[in-house]
């Protein structure tokens, strides 16, 4: 499966934080012919390792997380569900959106929202409140009651395409998108000769506080770690956004990353031709994985490579996939580089 099919594929997959196991299944049965060892962990993480067979290797781990942000019902009212978010959802574009209730068999949904003929204008100009969300399943309250148990999750209406010839859409490719960049690099390094084992690592819990890989990381103990995430593209009506889609890998700088590996990264990419940008984060945490991974058991020598990706945490993210193929090739050409 090429990059792009594997990415909508993943895309379209449903897994909130803290309910990724269907993605975690898939994910576990994709790896398995690449590696010599494939696990799931007691947080959902799957885990792959390739061995390069040499005494005492060093381990350097992949990770891209393989949860999406969503929602989780919390009660019902006149068949109505009432919901609160997973993650970091904007509350302003929630009205009206197409939804799936991930029940067995799932029940698709819309949430509620007022027609703008009974709007104050006071009103048109404010985001919903979280307590006020609902879902409309189009059920009575006795069967919503019985088909929906409290605690069910609920995530965006699976879709996904492409747009122009180079650009692809769809919900959850934070960090799916990346998921699937980490997935074929693994493949790909799996059939070279390596001379450090190779570690592959999608985790989950990322929107709700990294919980995945802080585990993880601990767990396999990896000398070094790649991080794959997104980073916000350059959008017109935006904020001005360090990067911008199609112009390549972003690599990361700034204190949650390894001074050595960033510029190895960078000198690997001048010199094979692969399209790269600089990300300069200064804070002393990037909001990503990266963060938890660095400060594992004794530390972590951590790099973060960003894929980036216009109308983040939306049901219609965007990313470029020229950008995702020199991510791959620059996380390919670094671990093959890499002496024992």
């Amino acid at each position: 499966m090429e990059l792009t099919e594997l990415t909508m594929t993943l895309s379209c997959l449903a897994g909130p934080a803290g309910f990724e196991g269907p993605v975690g299944e898939y994910l576990a049965s994709y790896l398995s012919p690449f590696a010599d060892e494939v696990r799931t962990d007691v947080m959902g993480n799957v885990i792959a390792v390739k061995r390069c067979g040499k005494p005492g290797a060093r381990t350097v781990m992949l990770d891209a997380h393989m949860d999406e942000i969503g929602f989780v019902v919390t009660g019902v009212e006149k068949g109505f569900l009432s919901i609160d978010t997973l993650g970091g959802v904007d509350l302003r574009m929630l009205p009206a959106k197409e939804v799936m209730v991930l029940t067995v068999p799932p029940l698709f949904g819309v949430i509620d929202t007022m027609p703008p003929h009974v709007l104050t204008e006071a009103d048109k100009s404010k985001a919903i409140e979280k307590k006020n969300l609902r879902i409309d399943v189009g059920l009575t309250q006795e069967e919503a009651v019985s088909r929906v148990p409290i605690g069910t999750p609920v995530v965006y209406a699976a879709a996904c395409g492409e747009l122009g010839p180079d650009k692809i859409w769809g919900k959850a490719l934070d960090d799916r998108a990346c998921a699937a960049i980490i997935l074929k690099a693994f493949e790909a390094l799996s059939a070279r000769e390596l001379k450090v084992d190779l570690c592959c690592l999608v985790s989950t819990q990322e929107e709700v506080g990294m919980r995945g890989a802080a585990v993880a990381a601990a767990a396999v103990g990896p000398e070094e770690a790649i991080v794959v995430d997104v980073t916000h593209g350059r959008t017109p009506d935006g904020p001005e956004a360090p990067c911008e889609c199609g112009r390549g890998a972003a690599i990361g700088v700034g204190p949650n990353m390894n001074p050595a590996m960033a510029r190895r990264l960078k000198a690997l990419a001048a010199e094979k031709n692969i399209p790269f940008q600089v990300e300069v984060i200064p804070g002393g945490r990037s909001g990503t994985n990266a963060a938890a991974i660095q400060i594992a058991r004794e530390g972590v020598a951590t790099a973060l490579i960003s894929l980036p990706l216009k109308y983040m945490h939306t049901p219609v993210e965007v990313v470029s996939r020229k950008d995702m193929q020199a991510v791959q090739a620059l996380i390919e050409a670094y671990v093959e580089g890499l002496e024992g």
